[in-house]
């Protein structure tokens, strides 16, 4: 096996003591455990690999597409870091509880840096019950035949997010791909109006306990009507009364209007992410 700085890279035969690891903190750890409980953690079915810092995985990080620390203090952040930078940043942000996260940022930060945007501040919130307001009734999964319809405003919510077009540096390919998947797995949904997308949103991970909503957009002439609540509550429903699971999502500080919205939904705060986007 594998060992470095303290580090280790997991396998099979680790998954149980994983899976404890991820059930300890399952909403933060949503959109690792996902993957895990999919692909097990073999790195070419996850995606990624999973380390682990000490025998009981008192650190625990997946690196990936995206860079995830989700558990450990300051000395397994900084055995992380000494991992990642033996070799070229691959990911294209760091994201997760923002203790971890920052932590990991000051170990990486002189190698990796400067960064395209630091969200230090995300609160983390979660809701296990219906939404205290009515779901958008006309709020539905978007079909696999409505991709090139629905295209567009996801396209346009990533670049507002991100800041950064998901066509760009030939990445159209696979970011249709991964949209036309979401679509195919019945976790896009979606208000239509006149054929054009007015409200989005989507299931972006979904472990055994917890989906993680992501992607929330309203078209700009139909921003502050209110369907950015009612349509993300009926996602919370879908998630939460259709499917059996807490409905969880991270929300920028300075969001100061979904921040009223996810309010009024019924989300409460369980904690604070941090993502470094590079």
């Amino acid at each position: 096996m594998l060992k470095l700085a303290g580090t280790r890279l997991l396998e099979e035969r680790d998954s149980l003591l994983v899976r404890s690891a991820l059930d300890a903190a399952p909403v933060a750890a949503c959109m690792v455990a996902a993957r895990v409980e999919e692909a097990g953690l073999h790195p070419l079915r996850l995606g990624g690999e999973m380390w682990g810092y000490g025998e009981d995985l008192a650190g625990l990080c997946f690196s990936g597409a995206n860079l995830v620390p989700l558990r450990g203090g300051p000395d397994a952040m900084r055995a992380f870091a000494e991992r990642v930078l033996r070799r070229r940043r691959m990911c294209s942000s760091l994201v997760g509880p923002a203790e971890q996260v920052l932590n990991l940022w000051g170990e990486v930060a002189a190698d990796w840096g400067p960064a395209r945007e630091v969200r230090a501040e995300q609160p983390l919130l979660a809701l296990s019950g219906q939404p205290a307001v009515t779901p958008d009734p006309l709020v539905r999964p978007v079909r696999p035949d409505e991709l090139e319809r629905y295209l567009p405003a996801a396209v346009a919510m990533f670049t507002e997010e991100v800041g950064v077009d998901p066509y760009s540096g030939g990445g159209a390919a696979a970011y249709r791909a991964r949209v036309a998947d979401l679509i195919a797995g019945g976790r896009a949904f979606a208000r239509f109006e006149g054929g054009e997308v007015v409200f989005k949103a989507e299931i972006g991970a979904l472990s055994r306990t917890v989906g993680q909503i992501q992607g929330v957009w309203v078209h700009p002439d139909r921003r502050a009507a209110g369907l950015g609540t009612i349509g993300t509550a009926a996602v919370v429903d879908r998630l939460v009364r259709g499917l059996g699971r807490t409905a969880s999502l991270y929300v920028n500080d300075f969001n100061t209007g979904a921040r009223r919205s996810y309010d009024k939904i019924g989300f409460r705060n369980v904690g604070s992410f941090s993502t470094v986007l590079f």
